[in-house]
C-alpha cells in the first residue's frame, strides 16, 4: 500500500460521476468537507492482497501516529490510485479501506471514508509545515522503517522527524519547549518547524495589499503560481535586483546569465535534480527530456567546470539573477508572493579550496544577510541547521557563526548528511498569519564540486574539488515584497503603513489646491525629479481632501499641498507620512532629507506619467 498524508486547512471533494466499479453510496456521501483533517490519500496494491488485515493494522498504526504529531482533528481516507502502478483488486481495495475506516473509528478516532471508484473534483489546503506532507509505503510484514519514511516537504531539507532541535543562547542547547522566549517571533518559528503551529485557513494580508497597491496579480491565462507585474511593482522588483547587484559585487562576484532550461541527460544535472524530488517542470524537446531550472545552480556550475581555477583565484563567487526559476509547488500550496511556481532569485556561489576558507567565507555572508535585514527594515529569525558529523568537528565555529546573530537562534541537528549540503543558516521573517517567510540562506556544498567536476590547481599543481557556498542574500525578490507588505499590514494598527524609502514608488507627491496651483506644481515636481527623486502631481479635478487620502492610499512618503501661499512664498508645508507631522521646509532641504534616508540605496525614475490625470487605471 502506498499512502500520502497531508495534514490539511481544509479539504473538499464532490463525486461526479461513477465508474463501473464504484460503490453504492447515499446522497450525503456525494460530498464532504471537513477542516484541520489528515487527509490519507491512499493506493492499495497487489501486495497487500496476501494479508489484508496485517496492511490495515499497520496502515491505521502509522495514520494514528501521524494524526498525533501534527494534532489533526479529522481524518479523512481518500482512495488515490495514481500513487502505484500495481493496484490491487477493486474487490480487495474496497475491503482494505473500508476496514481501516472501522479500525480508526474503533480507537474513537474521528475518521470519515470518501467513495471508492467515483470520480471526484477535490480541494485541498496543505497546511505547510515540516511534517504536513509524508509519503509511506505500508507492507503486510512490518510498518516501514526509518530509511522509508522520506518526506515531500517544500524542498531537499525536510528532515524534522529524524532531527533535534535546540535553542542556542550564548553558547548553551536548551531545549525548545522549555526555553523562556523573549521574542515572539521565535517562538511562533519554533511551532512552525517543529510542527506545532496552527494555521487561521485566512488569506496572508499581502495578497490584498500587493493588488490594492497595484504591484501585482495572479495571470489567469498561465499556469498558477505566475504573476503578472504592474509598473509600480517592476519598479520595486527592479531596485531590489539592482541592490543585491550592488551587495554582492562589491564583495567581488562576477554576475554571469545562464540557460533556464537543462537536459537531463546530462548526468550531472539530473542527479542534482532528483535530489530536489518531483517539484520541477519537465518537457520534451524533440528527443530530449529537458527541465526549467528551480535554481542558478546548474548554470553556474556549468561555467566554474569549463573554468580554469587555481588557488589564486579562491574564493570566488558567481553571481545571476534568474528571471525566472520554477518550481512546481502543489496548487493548494500557492499563495500571492510568498509561495510561486515561478520567482525571481538572486543566486550566488562561491568556490573554496577547503572547509576552513568556506567557514570564513560563511561568516562574510552572514553579514551580508544581516545587512539586508537592517537595509530593509525587516526582523529577521535564524535557524542553523547541520548534520551531527559536522557539529562534532566544528562545535566551536558553530558557536561562532550562532553568536554572530547577537539573539538566540533555533539549531536543527541532522543525524546524518542525504543531501549535498553539511550546514546551512536560514533567515526568516515572520508574516502576519505568524508563519516564516524564507528570505536569505547560506549553504556548505560539499558535493557539486566533484558531481560537477568543478576543479583547481594548488601550488603544487594537484587538482582538487572545491567546497561551494550556495548564497541568496534576501532569498527570492517575491518573497522579500512580501515580507515588507506583510511587515507593514502588521504595524498598521499602531502606525502608517509604508515602505522603505528607496522602494517607496511615489517618494513625494504634490498637490495643487486648483488649476492655477497646477503650473507651480509641475515645475516642483521637475526640480525634484532632477535631483532623482521619484515624484508626480495629483492634477485631477477631485478635492484636496480627496486627493491627500489617495496619497495615504498610495503610501506616497511625502505630501505637498500647493496652494496661493507656496505661490508667493519660498516654504512649503510638507506632510510626512513616517510621522504624521506637517514640516515647513525649503524645496532644497526636502531634497537633502531623502537623499540622506536614501544614499547608497539603488534609484530608478518613477516608470509612470508624472501627472495622474494620465495615467492607466491598472
Amino acid at each position: 500500500m502506498r499512502i500520502l498524508l497531508i495534514h490539511s486547512d481544509h479539504l473538499k471533494y464532490q463525486t461526479k460521476s461513477k465508474t463501473r466499479i464504484a460503490e453504492k453510496i447515499d446522497e450525503e456521501k456525494k460530498k464532504g468537507e471537513y477542516e484541520n483533517a489528515l487527509v490519507v490519500f491512499t493506493a492499495v496494491e497487489k501486495e497487500d492482497e496476501k494479508d489484508s488485515e496485517a496492511t490495515v493494522e499497520n496502515a491505521v498504526k502509522e495514520i494514528v501516529d501521524v494524526a498525533g504529531k501534527v494534532k489533526a482533528e479529522n481524518i479523512v481516507i481518500y482512495p488515490y490510485a495514481h500513487l502505484s502502478s500495481s493496484l490491487g483488486s477493486p474487490k480487495v481495495a474496497k475491503e482494505i479501506l473500508s476496514n481501516m475506516e472501522t479500525k480508526l473509528a474503533e480507537m474513537e478516532t474521528p475518521v470519515s471514508r470518501v467513495p471508492f471508484g467515483w470520480y471526484k473534483s477535490f480541494e485541498v489546503s496543505c497546511k505547510g509545515h515540516p511534517l504536513s506532507e509524508l509519503s509511506r509505503s505500508i507492507t503486510p510484514e512490518s510498518t516501514p522503517s526509518a530509511e522509508e519514511k522520506g518526506e515531500e516537504g517544500e524542498d531537499e531539507d525536510s528532515e524534522a522527524e529524524e532531527s533535534q532541535f535546540y535553542i542556542w543562547n550564548e553558547g548553551e542547547l536548551l531545549d525548545p519547549d522549555e526555553f523562556s522566549y523573549q521574542n515572539e517571533d521565535l517562538k511562533k518559528l519554533v511551532d512552525y518547524e517543529l510542527g506545532r503551529g496552527e494555521s487561521t485557513g485566512e488569506e496572508p494580508p499581502h495578497v490584498k495589499l500587493m493588488r490594492e497597491k497595484k504591484l501585482a496579480d495572479y495571470e489567469p491565462s498561465a499556469d498558477i503560481g505566475h504573476l503578472r507585474w504592474y509598473p509600480k511593482g517592476r519598479l520595486i522588483r527592479d531596485l531590489l535586483a539592482d541592490y543585491v547587484y550592488t551587495l554582492v559585487t562589491d564583495r567581488g562576484a562576477m554576475p554571469v546569465e545562464t540557460p533556464i532550461m537543462y537536459d537531463l541527460a546530462d548526468d550531472a544535472i539530473r542527479v542534482h535534480a532528483e535530489k530536489f524530488g518531483e517539484r520541477q517542470y519537465r518537457m520534451s524537446g524533440g528527443k530530449k527530456d529537458l527541465m526549467l531550472r528551480y535554481a542558478c545552480c546548474f548554470g553556474a556550475f556549468r561555467v566554474l567546470s569549463d573554468s580554469f581555477l587555481t588557488w589564486k583565484n579562491l574564493p570566488v563567487g558567481i553571481y545571476e539573477l534568474s528571471t525566472y526559476s520554477f518550481r512546481l509547488e502543489k496548487k493548494g500550496e500557492v499563495v500571492g508572493l510568498k509561495r510561486l511556481r515561478g520567482f525571481t532569485m538572486p543566486d550566488l556561489h562561491t568556490v573554496c579550496a577547503d572547509m576552513e576558507q568556506s567557514l570564513h567565507e560563511f561568516e562574510d555572508q552572514i553579514e551580508m544577510c544581516k545587512k539586508t535585514g537592517e537595509d530593509l527594515d525587516v526582523n529577521y529569525e535564524v535557524i542553523l541547521r547541520a548534520t551531527a558529523d559536522f557539529m562534532e568537528e566544528n562545535r566551536e565555529w558553530i558557536d561562532h557563526a550562532a553568536a554572530m546573530i547577537g539573539k538566540p537562534v533555533l539549531l536543527e541537528i541532522l543525524p546524518e548528511r542525504k543531501h549535498y549540503w553539511t550546514c546551512k543558516m536560514d533567515f526568516a521573517a515572520i508574516d502576519y498569519l505568524g508563519r516564516p517567510i524564507e528570505n536569505p540562506t547560506i549553504q556548505i556544498d560539499v558535493e557539486s564540486g566533484e558531481r560537477f567536476d568543478i576543479t583547481y590547481i594548488d601550488p603544487e599543481e594537484q587538482e582538487h574539488h572545491p567546497i561551494i557556498l550556495h548564497c541568496s542574500p534576501t532569498g527570492s525578490i517575491e518573497r522579500v515584497i512580501c515580507s515588507l507588505l506583510e511587515k507593514s499590514a502588521l504595524e498598521m494598527k499602531e502606525k502608517p503603513p509604508m515602505l522603505p524609502l528607496w522602494l517607496s514608488p511615489t517618494q513625494v507627491r504634490i498637490i495643487p489646491i486648483a488649476e492655477r496651483h497646477i503650473e507651480f506644481a509641475r515645475n516642483l515636481a521637475e526640480e525634484l525629479r532632477d535631483a532623482h527623486i521619484r515624484v508626480d502631481v495629483d492634477d485631477r479635478p477631485e478635492t484636496v481632501g480627496k486627493k491627500i487620502r489617495n496619497a495615504g492610499g498610495e503610501w506616497a512618503s511625502f505630501v505637498i499641498v500647493i496652494g496661493d501661499r507656496e505661490l508667493e512664498g519660498d516654504e512649503l508645508t510638507v506632510n510626512v507620512r513616517e510621522t504624521g507631522q506637517k514640516v515647513s521646509m525649503g524645496i532644497q532641504e526636502l531634497i537633502d532629507v531623502i537623499n540622506l534616508e536614501t544614499k547608497g540605496m539603488p534609484f530608478r525614475p518613477l516608470p509612470l506619467p508624472i501627472t495622474l490625470s494620465k495615467r492607466v487605471n491598472f
